[in-house]
């Protein structure tokens, strides 16, 4: 059941509004691109979450804070006995896994999206224990894109990739719904 919907951000609103008035700086111009591809992703996402049918709560778009430190969550699904934290990211293009680092090849380092996980899943973790709150989390980050190749992508991160061979809802439903 969905709970709390997305909207869109309000920097993206600003930018696209600028964006049509006028001629934005390139560096402006790619985050405006970079916010309108982030935002788009987690459209999609939602638009696969709407079908779970369970017993649950969906969230989406969370800005929280914990011993003053902000995070945001993109969705958590929460049901009786768990917690499960998405990260969305509508990456596209061909990037490898290198010794904890994403490269997009050729060769562009971005910041690692498994610490932006990490972090979020720490975070929420310390909220829900000042509220003795003790659902386990699990935290997946989850590549919408299926143009996005990760070569070299580790086998123990917990990521899930859009691939057109599976379907991604069935992918996400197997990780969220299975009690360890």
């Amino acid at each position: 059941m969905l709970y709390k919907s997305r909207t869109k951000p309000v920097e993206l609103k600003q930018l696209s509004s600028l964006d049509t008035r006028m001629t934005l700086p390139s560096k402006d111009k790619q985050h405006f691109i970079n916010l309108s591809r982030g935002y788009e992703g987690e459209v999609l996402f939602d638009s696969l979450t709407e079908k779970l049918t369970c017993d649950c709560l969906l969230l989406n778009d969370l800005l929280l804070k914990a011993n003053n430190s902000l995070f945001q969550i993109d969705s958590l699904l929460i049901s009786s006995r768990k917690i499960h934290l998405f990260e969305v990211k509508n990456f596209e293009g061909d990037y490898n896994y290198e010794t904890n680092r994403f490269v997009k090849l050729p060769q562009y380092e971005i910041t690692n999206p498994l610490h932006q996980l990490s972090r979020s899943e720490s975070l929420l973790r310390q909220l829900l224990l000042k509220d003795n709150i003790n659902l386990p989390i699990e935290a997946s980050l989850i590549f919408i894109n299926p143009e996005f190749t990760l070569y070299q992508a580790p086998l123990n991160k917990p990521m899930i990739f859009s691939n057109p061979d599976q379907k991604l809802l069935e992918r996400i439903k197997f990780n969220a719904f299975q009690f360890k």
